[in-house]
């Protein structure tokens, strides 16, 4: 059955009033609908009056989120599956650690766009129109967005339309990244995955001087996403990440006949260029655009959690958003990009990097410090645990104010 679809269009009414908000929510991906739920979920804000803008409607299965998480969320209820189990794997190190605090979760895009859609139904403040945004300006009391529909006001827009990193990137200054990956969704006629351990990061292949690992989640004995993820510079034909696929398959199924069920590809920006938290007084950046996909990791449905309910407790606290917009810390943002630099430079030594992390680790530090929850005294004892010349290097990069080459 589909969703109910929030208000398809603003009333016909074309007086200034139908096009006047107190927030405006440009972009329905993950960041723009997780905003519009925490403000839907926060009766203080009830009274506001709140427009979504969103080009496409959300009715496909596009994508799939991952996080692990160590207290209840907002949305599991919706989450697909979890995972008690990670595995780690290289050459020289392998092990499955249990897992105690957290748990591995994986949300289906299509059930977070239904999820979001209905509580947002029920909510008469707000509003969505299917329209694609020009622009966004900041107006002397508020913000504008421009649209072929008409212009909307409001007190303040969220913006969550992807960054124009092509434009604005200085590779003699910062590190531009991509994580990219290809992956199916498979299904065997016999019983070939543990439903208990999601396999985090397999390094056994190949490097080629990249970072290359297969990640797998199983979501019972005979079907699993099958992902094969690299961090490097270009995207690869898409043959070679298939081919890579069938490889890893035919070991793991020990040949076995599988079926391909669904795929899944993907690129995310991965970079230290300085992602702005907002343009001007009254536009608030959300998502990929605030930065909220980690650096180093490309993680980013739980930061995007973080930061909405960061928004949302000051929007219902003084009115307004807090002064700190995203409570970034400056440490952790040096950490990814020292090994950003390292990836950039000698990928294949990330393979290295994470062995001796996993290794040396308890697996709730390494999750805390992913999660930038550590203390320095925690953060001295990763540091500590991984190989220190890489990260001379890069210091002394940073520190000369450019990106390492080979």
């Amino acid at each position: 059955m589909p969703a109910p679809s929030v208000s398809a269009s603003v009333k016909s009414d074309e007086s200034a009033s139908a096009h006047e908000f107190d927030y405006l929510i440009v972009g329905g991906g993950a960041a723009g609908l997780s905003l519009a739920y925490h403000i839907s979920q926060e009766p203080r804000l009830a009274g506001k009056r709140v427009l979504l803008l969103e080009p496409e409607v959300k009715n496909q299965n596009d994508r799939t989120w991952s996080f692990w998480a160590d207290a209840p969320t907002l949305f599991d209820g919706i989450v697909a599956k979890e995972w008690t189990q990670i595995a780690f794997r290289s050459p020289t190190f392998e092990r499955v650690i249990p897992l105690t605090r957290h748990r591995y979760k994986m949300i289906r895009g299509l059930d977070f766009y239904r999820f979001v859609q209905r509580a947002l139904a029920d909510k008469p403040q707000f509003t969505c129109v299917t329209t694609t945004v020009t622009a966004i300006s900041n107006t002397a009391d508020g913000a504008v967005a421009h649209t072929p529909q008409g212009e909307f006001h409001a007190q303040y827009a969220f913006d969550s339309r992807p960054p124009e990193l092509a434009r604005l990137q200085r590779p003699e200054r910062y590190r531009y990244l991509l994580q990219h990956f290809v992956g199916w969704e498979v299904e065997t006629e016999q019983d070939a995955f543990d439903p208990e351990t999601a396999e985090f990061m397999d390094f056994r292949g190949e490097q080629q001087r990249e970072a290359r690992f297969m990640y797998v989640l199983p979501f019972d004995k005979r079907r699993a996403l099958v992902e094969y993820t690299l961090f490097s510079a270009e995207v690869l034909p898409k043959e070679q990440y298939e081919e890579e696929l069938q490889n890893y398959l035919s070991r793991l199924l020990n040949g076995q006949a599988y079926r391909i069920t669904a795929e899944e590809v993907g690129a995310i920006p991965m970079t230290d260029h300085p992602l702005p938290a907002n343009t001007g007084a009254h536009i608030i950046n959300l998502g990929t655009r605030a930065g909220r996909a980690k650096a180093s990791t490309g993680y980013a449905f739980k930061r995007i959690q973080q930061h909405s309910a960061r928004l949302t407790a000051a929007l219902a606290a003084t009115g307004h958003p807090p002064q700190n917009l995203t409570g970034d810390q400056w440490q952790f943002r040096l950490f990814d990009t020292l090994l950003l630099d390292i990836m950039q430079r000698q990928g294949e030594q990330t393979r290295e990097i994470f062995t001796d992390l996993f290794r040396r680790n308890p697996i709730e530090r390494i999750f805390d410090f992913l999660d930038e929850r550590t203390s320095p005294w925690q953060n001295f004892q990763i540091m500590n645990s991984v190989a220190p010349w890489p990260f001379l290097r890069s210091i002394g990069h940073v520190l000369r104010g450019r990106p390492g080459q080979r």
